[in-house]
């Protein structure tokens, strides 16, 4: 992936009080997305993992794996994760992550979204080994999907935004300690997709 192979029509900040977040609409170029998603969807060793919940094993609703550098475990939810070597698609994906949040990542979580059965329920990615207001990108392939977001200590207040082939997300400062997100179910018919989370272990 090359310089030419970005095709970004220009930042758009959102306007939510307390956070950091900007998106990058068309990223990657319209011609580069495809190849990059079949990639994806063929190399990386797509896990199935369940998280305890009311004393009982429950299945994840999306497929997902953690790729990083040797040192970088991670563990959200109970759940360790244990780094996978960089395959080639996703070193090209972290430099761009890399290009549009002016920021070095060591690891990436990947989230394949199937059908619209699939989703990723609210949280915030304020991980100890994240450290404080960590710089987050997202790179997001596939079919267009509902991105939301609502304040922690307000749910009320909700912006939803939807982020389509080839957008970047990128999240900083307070917004974890301010604001949660999720990736909503939804019963309209949608086609697969997957979205890359850039981010940097504090070791």
């Amino acid at each position: 992936m090359t310089q030419t192979d970005l095709f970004a029509d220009g930042p758009e900040h959102l306007d939510l009080p307390g956070a950091d977040v900007t998106v990058i609409r068309g990223a990657l170029a319209p011609d580069v997305t495809g190849p990059v998603l079949a990639a994806l969807c063929d190399q990386v060793e797509w896990r199935h993992d369940s998280l305890r919940m009311y004393g009982r094993e429950v299945p994840i609703p999306r497929l997902q794996a953690w790729y990083g550098d040797p040192d970088t475990e991670y563990t959200y939810s109970g759940l360790l994760l244990v780094p996978e070597a960089w395959i080639p698609p996703l070193l090209a994906l972290r430099t761009v992550a890399e290009h549009f949040a002016a920021a070095e990542f060591d690891s990436v979580l990947c989230n394949r979204y199937r059908s619209g059965a699939d989703g990723l329920a609210w949280h915030a990615d304020d991980e100890p080994e994240l450290g404080r207001d960590p710089v987050i990108a997202s790179v997001s392939l596939g079919a267009p999907r509902v991105f939301a977001l609502r304040r922690r200590d307000d749910h009320a207040e909700r912006h939803d935004v939807v982020l389509g082939d080839g957008d970047v997300l990128v999240m900083r400062g307070t917004t974890q300690a301010l604001w949660e997100h999720s990736v909503p179910k939804t019963r309209h018919a949608v086609g697969e997709r997957v979205n890359c989370t850039f981010r940097r272990i504090v070791r």
